[in-house]
């Protein structure tokens, strides 16, 4: 059985501890490796190889730091049909999903390759006699990133170049689901000339989580999951003292407005509800059309899902299996839940006969119709290819059920009033919204991020707030004298 190691001071590494799990092809149901899994004691050792090396990073050149940056993006770049076909075979996403992953984080590799223009200070001259004050961003130290599975590329590069171009070390703990792509990314890091030990990868459970959360010399964590895990995170390390970002999870609403183009709302509605397998925290779960396009919409709908191909991602497949088999069983849970409270059950996945070989974690598109918002499959972050239909009276009725939702990372409006789309941008209570674009995830120059428990912390991810995040500020006041002035005076000084 083939064993996926830790990546420490730019070499694979296989600590002490001697735990690991499977890692699984989705497609297949079949185990194809196992993954170390990090204990405390490991992680205290890959800490303490990134403090070594942060000191020396951290008093590297602007100009080398981004040279390395600019090296890594074209080797990732060249390399990123491997990380694809990785992600494929233990993630599941199909191909060109997965390839569209890399391509997204890649951009925030670009975007950290302007940090000599990103860490700018300000300077004010002459703020009193012969007093200039000025503005500094120096890195942290040693940070984290915590990375989930749906996203084992895209994630780790949300946070990982702007960490490392501010002048940090990272250890990087990706999901023991689908850890290669993680790997691979490390050594694109290192091929480019990283110096040791400021990329690391360790693997593990809760074990490394945790230690990762307590350990005096992590001075950060980016975090990406569950909402209830992104609040485990986010306690615990600022108990600890740490500075956290903790995005977690979603609800995200696609509101249909009767003038909408429905055709475009319903290629919309399959494409962001159905991607990735439903598995990202930007799909939209729960579409919401206002009366009277209902029927209409979900007729437009249903003939679609019709000819998208479930089955494995490497076949050329429109939707591949979900993550592991608990997930996908968890998944068709909620799809009886919803039948059972009385939902329309349009189209059930739970029948769906895969293009696929063995026994892989299916299940296809799921259209529930005449969804209520006491309803599990409504209220619940299901994390699957289950599209809800909610019906609303009005444009008032739908926004007040998007706010009035516990989660606020994504929505979406579809319409062709540009009054109402306007109206809703500046009333919807969320981080990131689209306008006739069902998944408004930003450029790499804006930052990632939702509200309410959507997110623990300040910050968002990339961006600027990412650059910020990772760095802290300091201000000098400093008075350079002329040689010929001098004398005591005892006296509080005064600005003159």
């Amino acid at each position: 059985m083939r064993t996926i190691a830790h990546f420490v001071d730019g070499k694979p590494y296989s600590g002490a501890g001697d735990r690991t799990a499977p890692v699984y092809d989705p497609a297949t149901g079949a185990q194809q490796a196992q993954v170390l899994l990090a204990s405390s004691a490991d992680v205290d050792d890959v800490v303490a190889s990134a403090v070594t090396a942060a000191a020396a990073w951290r008093n590297s050149s602007l100009a080398a730091r981004q040279k390395v940056l600019f090296a890594a993006r074209e080797l990732i770049a060249a390399r990123a049909p491997k990380i694809a076909e990785a992600i494929t075979a233990e993630h599941g996403k199909v191909l060109s999903d997965a390839a569209g992953e890399v391509q997204r984080g890649l951009e925030v590799v670009e975007f950290a390759c302007g940090i000599p223009h990103l860490l700018k200070g300000g300077f004010s001259e002459g703020v009193s006699t012969g007093v200039d004050v000025y503005s500094i961003r120096q890195p942290l130290g040693v940070v984290a990133v915590i990375s989930p599975f749906n996203f084992p590329s895209m994630v780790p590069l949300w946070f990982v170049p702007v960490a490392i171009a501010a002048g940090n070390a990272v250890v990087l703990k990706p999901s023991e689901k689908d850890p290669t792509a993680a790997v691979l990314i490390a050594e694109a890091f290192a091929d480019a000339g990283l110096p040791p030990g400021v990329l690391n990868v360790v693997h593990g459970d809760k074990e490394a989580v945790d230690r990762l959360l307590e350990h005096p010399d992590i001075k950060a964590v980016s975090f990406v999951g569950s909402t209830p895990i992104a609040r485990y995170v986010y306690e615990t390390g600022t108990r600890n003292g740490k500075r956290v970002q903790a995005l977690g999870g979603a609800k995200n609403h696609m509101l249909v407005l009767p003038d909408a183009d429905l055709d475009l709302a319903a290629d919309a509605a399959v494409n962001a509800g159905f991607g990735s397998a439903g598995e990202r925290c930007m799909a939209i779960s729960a579409l919401v059309a206002v009366d009277p396009i209902g029927d209409e919409l979900v007729a437009k709908i249903k003939e679609r899902i019709a000819t998208l191909r479930t089955g494995d991602g490497r076949r050329g497949c429109d939707m591949g299996p979900l993550v592991t088999a608990a997930h996908r069983d968890k998944v068709a849970s909620y799809v009886a839940a919803g039948a059972e409270a009385g939902a329309d059950v349009v189209v059930d996945g739970r029948d769906v006969t895969p293009d696929a070989d063995g026994e892989g974690f299916f299940l296809g598109p799921t259209l529930i119709d005449n969804v209520t918002p006491s309803m599990s499959v409504y209220t619940d972050e299901i994390f699957g290819p289950v599209l809800s239909v909610v019906r609303v009276p009005s444009y008032e009725a739908g926004l007040d059920l998007i706010n009035s939702n516990p989660y606020g990372n994504g929505t979406a409006i579809f319409t062709n009033d540009g009054g109402a789309a306007r109206r809703f941008q500046y009333e919807v209570e969320v981080g990131m919204v689209g306008v006739n674009v069902p998944i408004p995830v930003p450029m790499a120059y804006y930052s990632f991020g939702g509200w309410k428990a959507s997110l623990f912390g300040d910050s968002h991810a990339h961006g600027a707030e990412g650059v910020h995040f990772f760095t802290r500020g300091k201000v000098v006041t400093s008075r350079w004298l002329d040689p010929s002035h001098g004398g005591l005076n005892l006296g509080f000084p005064q600005h003159t």
